[in-house]
């Protein structure tokens, strides 16, 4: 992969071109393109260039000062790009697309409304009436509200003389709480209004205290997203078994110290208790201690490397053993083996020992799920026997087909064009695999039973359509051959599945509204979704703090017919969650011990036993509970698993998000996945 030369930029012309300042349009597309090629010095010779295509490449961000004076037209669909605030370098931009670029958001769009004054059409549509709306009436409505922030709060804290250290302090001060109180318009664009906010509030400052003003405005860390690729030639089934052990060996000089926060607030003495990761711990109220870290590993890191905090860890399942009749009895369905995901790789972890029992890598791929089956394969001797199957897929829109006991990749499945959000098999039917892609289309496959030489055919069975991108789905388990939940961008949807209907290609058959949503446009993300048990759904949204509990059964009118029928959620609960509107935090349930639980943007984990109000609910006439149900740990006490006080080497890692948290179905081992690399495993005792 060669980098850009001027012979290279005077050949990708259009049309050729002998002097870099002629170059009008410039065609950069399918080339491997990482932000590092983009040479500054050599673009800022492009002085007339007005249309550049840099499509098809791995670029994660732009470079400060590409000097583009007279650039237009400008393409980057199909990038990895994680920001688009250098794109205000581009003042005359009239045209942008930057489709496919699965880290970017509305939010983003919003930003790049402001940003480009000239910009009329945005990944092909005429936005015109919008930016302006963005321009001028959403920056006044903002500006009146952080202005009366500052009067109502922090006017009268700054004396009449101040010193250089007040006033950096009260900025600080102020920047922090603006950006925490002041709110406007639906929730989606949250992460948009705290970036104009502060904008907007640094400006007032300038202004009114003749602050000097940082003219750069920094990216904000997206915390909620992948970190990027490995740009490395592909393997199409690279299986890389290595043992990397805890995260206390693999990392030298870890202080973990683990404690219960305890929603009172009490204070204990601390006590001393030395954990199986064999790294200092410290615990806070030792007496409520009823679960301890056994583990914390790092072992999807990229390229190894031990200084890796930045890959999200997004998905894990516990396998299932394999002769204890695992669709007929959760409790002894699984083993103490779990597979996770997260960058390039997937992971088998013993979560007693914190051994990685094997470990599959593919250089180019971003895993986002994993799933679990067991076939009945037919092996060399003609003899039938059960295997475990595990499927994982993610940014590529393959999925890979893994035979664990043979350590073998037998197979993939290009099953979208766009990445896919998540996977998983019916439970009645095991090669049927459900997966949910950002193509807003939710595909049922037929993955067949390998052969003994591990020939196998994959049909696609069905179809089914979405208005926006699909983040959980779950199979109503009284009939789950018959319907599909899923959570989405914009709502929770229900589709008819039965495969004896003759149309392959289905749209939703209802979407479901809850307390605030009015209509479809005030409907909320759902990236939380599961079954409690046969008839009580978990679902959580993207309006802060809330997480409900509702009744399959009471809220499907199965009677009713026509497609997309709005059908009013019956709830019997919610439960108290974090005020944080972060997205992409999801929830997941231990139906046999009746547990719900859910990570959040400080590292906690925050679990609810259920067992004494399902029975209330499961009444013909079951009401909803009054209050908020408060979270608990293990039974005891209203508490939340903090987050252990991790120190490598002396240093705190960065600020940890919990993206999943999942419970083996007998409620022994608690697996954690955060934003930053490392996976925390807690055993129950």
């Amino acid at each position: 992969m060669s980098k850009i030369t001027t012979e290279l930029l005077l050949e990708r012309a259009v049309p050729r071109s002998t002097r870099l300042r002629k170059i009008e349009t410039l065609n950069l597309s399918k080339l491997q393109l990482k932000t590092g090629d983009l040479d500054p010095r050599l673009f800022s010779r492009l002085r007339h260039l007005q249309k550049l295509d840099l499509s098809d490449n791995l670029l994660d961000k732009f470079p400060n000062s590409l000097t583009l004076p007279d650039l237009r037209v400008l393409n980057c669909n199909n990038n990895k790009l994680e920001d688009v605030t250098a794109l205000k370098q581009f003042p005359l931009l009239e045209e942008l697309t930057y489709e496919n670029n699965v880290y970017l958001t509305l939010n983003d769009d919003y930003k790049v409304m402001f940003l480009l004054q000239n910009l009329r059409l945005l990944n092909g549509k005429d936005i015109t009436k919008l930016a302006n709306h963005v321009r001028c009436v959403n920056s006044r409505k903002l500006t009146s509200k952080v202005t009366a922030h500052w009067e109502k709060f922090f006017r009268d804290q700054l004396p009449e003389k101040y010193t250089a250290e007040q006033v950096k302090s009260i900025k600080k001060k102020f920047l922090k709480s603006v950006q925490t109180n002041v709110v406007y318009g639906p929730s989606s664009l949250s992460e948009f209004t705290r970036w104009r906010v502060k904008m907007i509030a640094e400006e007032f400052l300038a202004y009114s205290l003749g602050l000097e003003l940082n003219s750069d405005t920094e990216p904000e860390e997206k915390t909620d997203e992948n970190e990027e690729e490995s740009t490395e030639s592909p393997r199409e089934a690279a299986e890389d078994v290595a043992q990397v052990g805890d995260f206390s060996s693999y990392i030298s000089n870890v202080t973990v110290t683990p404690s219960k926060r305890k929603r009172n607030h009490s204070k204990s003495s601390p006590g001393n208790k030395r954990s199986k990761t064999q790294a200092n711990t410290e615990e806070e109220a030792a007496e409520d201690v009823s679960a301890e870290p056994l583990h914390f590993l790092q072992c999807h890191s990229k390229g190894n490397s031990r200084e890796d905090f930045k890959t999200q860890l997004w998905s894990c399942v516990f396998e299932p053993v394999l002769d204890s009749g695992a669709r007929k009895d959760p409790i002894v369905s699984s083993s103490r083996t779990v597979a996770t995901c997260g960058g390039e790789s997937v992971c088998l972890i013993d979560c007693e020992t914190g051994t990685v029992l094997k470990k599959y890598k593919v250089a180019t791929e971003e895993f986002f799920s994993v799933a679990w089956t067991t076939l009945t394969m037919v092996i060399s001797d003609s003899r039938k026997k059960a295997h475990n199957i595990l499927a994982a897929a993610g940014r590529r829109g393959i999925v890979k087909l893994i035979h664990v006991a043979a350590d073998f990749c037998y197979g993939e499945i290009k099953a979208h064009k766009k990445p896919i959000a998540t996977v998983c098999f019916s439970p009645t039917q095991e090669t049927h695999l459900f997966t949910a892609s950002y193509d807003k289309r939710i595909a049922l496959w037929d993955i067949g039973i390998p052969d003994c030489d591990y020939n196998f055919k994959a049909s696609q069975l069905l179809v089914l359509e979405t208005a926006s991108i699909p983040l959980r789905i779950a199979l109503v388990p009284t009939c789950p051959e018959q319907y599909l939940l899923a959570g989405c961008e914009d709502g929770c949807f229900a589709w008819n599945i039965k495969l004896d209907k003759g149309q392959k290609s289905r749209p939703f058959e209802a979407i479901f509204q809850f307390p605030g949503e009015e209509s479809m446009t005030t409907s909320h993300r759902v990236d939380g979704l599961a079954f409690l048990n046969d008839d009580v759904v978990v679902s959580k949204s993207s309006k802060p703090g809330c997480i409900y509990l509702w009744s399959w059964s009471r809220s499907f009118d199965a009677k009713g017919k026509g497609c997309q029928r709005t059908m009013s959620a019956v709830i019997l609960a919610e439960l108290e969650w974090s005020t944080t509107d972060m997205s992409y935090l999801t929830l997941s349930t231990c139906p046999a011990k009746e547990y719900v639980f859910c990570g959040d943007e400080k590292g906690s984990v925050w679990m609810y036993n259920l067992s004494n109000y399902t029975t209330a609910w499961g009444s013909p006439k079951g009401k909803r509970s009054e209050r908020r149900i408060s979270p608990t740990v293990l039974g005891l006490r209203s508490q939340i698993l903090k987050w252990p006080e991790l120190r490598v080497n002396g240093e705190q890692p960065p600020e940890i998000l919990v993206n999943n948290v999942v419970a083996d179905p007998a409620f022994t081992y608690l697996v954690v996945l955060t934003s930053v690399n490392i996976t925390a495993i807690w055993k129950k005792s």
